[in-house]
């Protein structure tokens, strides 16, 4: 990890590199701090699939079962994921694939899966088989993507973006990510008092020490003790989502070999005198005597016997080897605390665990939140990833024995030719890998350790770049607490401080459950052998776990590493061993890696957190930079060492022997969205908030490569600006590659009453001269193989002298780029080449749009006929009234009117100003970042500068207001941004002085012709005749009960009865006034006779006469409501006068 990377960052902002030379020619290498920003998401892609599939081949389990009288074993020996290629019988002359062409053609990045699996039989290897397990998905730009290490040059070559930052899949052509989750941090025992741990059997309190283990191949198991209210523990775990309890004497025993005495004096550390616990504890030794298990192998037979049911195991496993396999779990991930490699390091962990839990339900230490951030971790896309392979592969091996249980009888003996047959038999994992990032659903028997199945993939949508930025920035809570009704979980607690964002979390549902990393978090990737460190603890003053140090164990803290115990540490000592492992962490010395978190959470005299010395080294925690004073370093600190740390902010804050670290920036805390807000810290928070969502769905510059690019829809704005006024970061991370708005001159005025309630009021001339003009890309695959099924000989292409055709299309029956397109339109046209026939069909959108381009796409393996395309349309968008903009402070507003130009009012100088905004929308708001920001940008725009607006920087003593006031009173403006201005309408000048200056504006993507819904005739539905709803479909718009309460409430009843009634499926019926029937009344049937032309009567069947029938209007639902009836025997009768 690059500490220095903050270092040299440029505090001002500058527009240099809009005029400097070689623009548009592709720099040498890509910008750092943009990629940077998916770094998360690719070194852990990359940690999966070289280091951690090699952890996975060894941590799966041979199969072993009885074929035919001997016993089979097949195992893993080694598996690679190869680079995207063309698939065998391709045709092509470059085999690598690469992620432009899979978006192009609607298809999966990924690459061939192969292992070498070896199998034996009794025990004696027969070789190894290479064996392709099918295609897994690639992230793009990991090591195993074909674009790896390219540079911006040759990525255009490749139809990228120069800046591709990658750490996305892409599947059927959509770009997904998969989400940051948070979950508890991995192998630390959490104090959590729930009270419906009580629910779980007779004697269970609310107590228990629960604990999520996690081994080196990022399998995962939760894992608690609970406390029984007669002092004894119990474990409970849960193996294939089936929870187990196991009482905690039979446990301790099972793992060593250590007599009751030994068992005891361990538990009793550091309690040496309450004589309640040394009962509890003997009491829980005394229950495993009773059952007559006096020794490790008794027990593990006792064991055996009882769990053998559920663990689906071999019969000539004895019982024994069943409760090994329980506990050892070098097996799947079974049972107990499975990151360690050791039963005696499990005893000693459990024992921990044990005591901390007694400590716990006698109020000796706190309860621990496990909402807060110091308890939490990230889940990164690899690891998922990872978990899923590994569950996936060992269910291949599984596939492989059912398949040879199937055909026994065909297969006969086996052989390294039959075996290879069978092999290809097994079921792949493409299908499995391609559903989860294609629905974000988790289909897995174990449920990995996770607490939700769905959600865990999204879009990445490149509404524009901020949007798709923070995608990979985000952090999800998950999905089971946003059903919660508590609001505890969505608390932003001061724990995440420089992790996650205070201000960048939507409003609504997803509040606080959707957090955003700080632009300097960042989350551990590598894995980091541990095995010096204990060695250099012990020389440095720890005592090794079995030997007794210098003073009582109640005057010492426990010393874990990673989730092991490595021994015990004396109070005294302890604050020096800290010191000392900073400073090797800090220097790089000792083989400390620089991620290392070093916590010592103290002995009170209170109830606090349970004291002890805990490191961690363990991937997928949060780090973020801070300055070490003591070293003058940069330090990564993590988020449970933080609390325990003096962190100073500004240089006056620091106190000698006090402060230990110091923040790189004041706005560290922010998240790279809420960097972009200018002078953030003068805005009420809500208000910065609303502006992190508009942000992220303004109309930008989502990409370059519009031509290459075959998204469903893509936002374009014509005329795009560099702002006058911008934070630091906004360089650091080069935004203006993709523009988000223009600079707009605004005048703060309450202008002829069309922009009251956040309306604003355009200049007519500045919007014909292209303000604010924008795009939209629309793109349509056409696949004729789904449009006629099974008939090969359809392909694109025009009858020549066809009439429909109009001469729109060209020859192979497409139209012509650039050529307009309006409703009903010939759109493309296909041919059946075995009878000449050609089908035309045409544009049916109402919106007219222009072709822009066309892209003639294939199959996978390139053999395919002239039968899919994309056509790419471009519909210009220019701003109507209705169309949504905001500023960069949260102050949304429409357009009401496009104001003519000599109505406007102007200025001295005979400026018109582009907006009206009305001053109503700042008293409430208290965005007093906007009205700096208007000075700033006017006095920008007079002295040729760009302004540095980063939060923070001004203050109480140093006022933004004087600052840019100067500057205006040396241009020879007013001080306070004031101006007087004359009316467009009379001439004369406004009594008033107007405020006026320039601002950021951003189009958003919210635009009427998106929205409007209007209806006359048009579709109903089949069985009440009532107009159908949606906008796709022409429908209509709902008249409910609330609304017909108003036009009641008015009296306009004949309006109601032309909404309900008239408009919506009026009817004649005909009924019998005698006997009330709407049904009974029928054509007479004619005789075979008659003419056609001849006139019948209307019957009524039951009274048979026809001089009683009426015609009447009535509502068709209520004449299917009376047949309804009908049919469950109810008579409905009319009463007509």
């Amino acid at each position: 990890m690059d500490l220095n990377k903050w270092c040299n960052l440029k505090s001002e902002p500058s527009l240099k590199h809009l005029t400097e030379a070689g623009f548009g020619v592709p720099k040498e290498k890509q910008r750092v701090p943009v990629q940077e920003l998916v770094k998360a998401h690719i070194e852990s892609f990359d940690q999966a699939v070289t280091d951690g599939l090699c952890r996975v081949v060894e941590a799966i389990l041979p199969m072993e079962f009885m074929y035919k009288g001997d016993r089979i074993s097949l195992s893993f020996v080694e598996a690679i994921i190869h680079t995207p290629a063309v698939s065998k019988g391709g045709i092509s002359s470059d085999l690598r694939v690469f992620p432009a062409e899979c978006r192009g053609r609607r298809c999966t990045y990924r690459g061939k899966l192969v292992a070498d699996v070896s199998w034996s039989i009794n025990g004696v290897p027969k070789g190894i088989i290479k064996q392709s397990l099918g295609n897994v998905p690639i992230m793009v730009k990991s090591k195993l993507c074909n674009l790896h290490g390219l540079s911006p040059k040759e990525l255009i070559e490749h139809h990228e973006e120069a800046e591709e930052m990658g750490g996305y899949f892409i599947v059927n052509g959509i770009e997904k990510v998969i989400r940051l989750l948070i979950m508890p941090r991995r192998n630390y025992p959490i104090a959590v008092s729930r009270p419906k741990f009580k629910s779980r059997g007779q004697g269970y309190t609310q107590y228990a020490i629960s604990m999520r283990c996690v081994r080196g191949e990022h399998t995962a198991i939760n894992m608690n003790l609970h406390y029984l209210d007669n002092g004894t523990v119990m474990v409970n775990f849960i193996y294939r989502k089936e929870l187990f309890f196991l009482p905690l004497g039979f446990a301790l025993k099972a793992l060593v070999d250590f007599s009751d005495y030994q068992i005891y004096q361990e538990l009793i550390k550091g309690r040496e005198e309450n004589s309640f616990y040394k009962s509890c504890v003997s009491e829980m030794l005394r229950m495993v005597m009773d059952q007559g298990c006096m020794t490790k192998a008794k027990v593990l037979n006792y064991l055996g016997e009882r769990f053998r049911v559920k663990l689906n195991l071999p019969d000539w496993f004895t019982h024994e080897q069943c409760a090994h396999f329980l506990l050892e779990n070098m097996a799947k991930n079974e049972c107990l605390c499975i990151h360690l490699k050791s039963d005696v390091e499990k005893f000693y962990m459990l024992c921990l665990m044990t005591r901390k839990l007694f400590s716990f339900a006698k109020q000796e230490c706190m309860e621990e939140n496990p909402d807060s951030l110091m308890f939490q971790e990230v889940l990164t896309p690899g690891q998922l990833y990872l978990m899923f392979l590994k569950e996936k592969m060992a269910g291949w091996l599984v596939s492989v024995k059912l398949s040879l249980d199937k055909r026994s009888q065909r297969v006969g003996g086996l052989t390294a030719d039959s075996m290879t047959k069978l092999f290809n038999t097994g079921t792949d994992l493409t299908r499995a890998f391609e559903y989860l990032l294609a629905t974000g659903n988790l289909q897995s028997k174990t449920g990995l350790g996770m607490l939700q199945d769905t959600g865990l993939c999204v879009v990445a949508d490149k509404l524009n770049f901020i949007r798709y930025l923070s995608h990979f920035r985000c952090v999800h809570r998950g999905a089971a607490f946003a059903k919660m009704r508590t609001t505890s979980v969505r608390k932003l607690l001061p724990e995440s401080w420089g992790f996650l964002c205070p201000v960048h979390t939507p409003d609504g549902e997803p509040c606080g459950l959707m957090n955003h990393l700080t632009a300097h978090c960042e989350i551990v990737a590598p894995m980091h052998p541990t095995t010096t460190l204990p060695a250099l603890l012990c020389s440095l003053g720890v005592t090794a776990v079995d030997g007794s140090p210098g003073q009582p164990y109640s005057d010492c803290y426990p010393v874990i590493l990673d989730g092991a115990m490595i021994g015990w540490v004396e109070k005294e000592v302890a604050p020096s061993v800290i010191e000392s492992l900073r400073r090797f962490k800090v220097l790089g010395e000792r083989k400390i890696p620089p991620w290392t978190e070093i916590v010592l959470v103290p002995q009170t005299g209170k109830a606090s957190l349970y004291p002890g010395l805990y490191l961690f080294t363990t991937p997928c925690r949060m780090v973020r930079p801070v300055r070490n004073l003591g070293l003058g370093k940069q330090e990564l600190i993590g988020t449970f060492e933080q609390v325990y740390l003096n962190v100073g902010i500004f240089e006056e804050e620091l106190e000698q022997g006090v402060t230990t670290h110091q923040e790189l920036f004041p706005h560290s805390m922010l998240s790279v969205v809420a960097e972009f807000i200018p002078f953030s810290d003068h805005n009420q928070s809500p208000r910065n908030m609303y502006q992190c969502q508009m942000s992220k769905q303004t109309m930008g510059f989502p990409l370059h490569s519009y031509q290459e690019r075959s998204d469903n829809k893509l936002y374009r704005l014509q005329t795009p600006q560099s702002p006058l006024v911008r934070p630091a970061m906004y360089d650091h991370y080069d935004i203006d590659n993709y523009p988000i708005g223009t600079n707009a001159i605004v005048a703060v005025i309450s202008y002829t009453g069309y922009d009251m309630e956040d309306a604003m009021i355009v200049n007519k001339s500045s919007w014909e001269r292209g303000f604010a003009h924008g795009s939209v890309y629309k793109t349509d695959l056409i696949d004729l193989s789904d449009k006629v099924k099974g008939d090969d000989s359809i392909v694109f292409g025009v009858k020549p002298g066809d009439p429909k055709v109009m001469d729109r299309l060209d020859a192979d029956g497409l139209p012509f780029i650039g050529s307009t397109l309006t409703y009903g339109d010939p759109y493309y046209s296909y041919i059946n080449l075995n009878t000449g026939q050609s089908y035309v069909t045409f544009y049916k959108y109402q919106e007219s749009c222009i072709v822009d381009n066309i892209k003639v796409c294939s199959n996978d393996t390139g053999t395919g006929r002239f039968k899919r395309i994309c056509i790419t349309a471009r519909i210009p968008r220019n701003p109507t009234i209705g169309d949504k903009f905001a500023s960069r402070h949260g102050q949304k507003g429409i357009l009401s009117r496009l104001w003519p130009a000599e109505d406007m009012p102007f200025t001295e100088s005979g400026m018109c100003p582009d907006i009206l905004f009305n001053p109503h929308g700042f008293p409430s708001r208290m965005t007093i970042g906007m009205l700096i920001e208007s000075m700033a940008g006017k006095s920008a725009a007079l002295h040729g500068l760009c302004h540095d607006a980063t939060p923070f920087k001004f203050s109480e003593e140093s006022s933004a207001l004087e600052h840019f006031g100067e500057m205006l009173k040396a241009a020879g403006y007013n001080y306070y941004g004031t101006e007087r201005l004359y009316s467009g309408i009379s001439g004369l000048e406004l009594e008033a002085d107007i405020f006026i200056g320039v601002v950021y504006y951003q189009r958003l993507r919210h635009m009427v012709s998106d929205k409007f819904q209007v209806r006359t005739t048009g579709a109903r539905d089949k069985v009440t005749n009532q107009p159908l709803g949606g906008r796709n479909i022409q429908g209509g718009i709902r008249f409910g009960e609330m609304e017909r309460d108003a036009l009641l409430a008015h009296g306009t009843s004949f309006l109601l009865h032309d909404r309900l009634f008239n408009c919506s499926d009026r009817s004649v019926a005909q009924v019998c006034m005698d006997c009330g029937s709407l049904l009974s009344p029928l054509l007479e049937k004619p005789p075979p006779y008659w003419s056609n032309t001849r006139h019948r009567k209307t019957i009524c069947l039951l009274c048979n006469k026809s001089d009683s029938i009426e015609t009447v209007s009535v509502p068709y639902v209520f004449r299917y409501f009376v047949a309804e009836l009908a049919a469950m025997n109810i008579k409905i009768k009319l009463d007509v006068k």
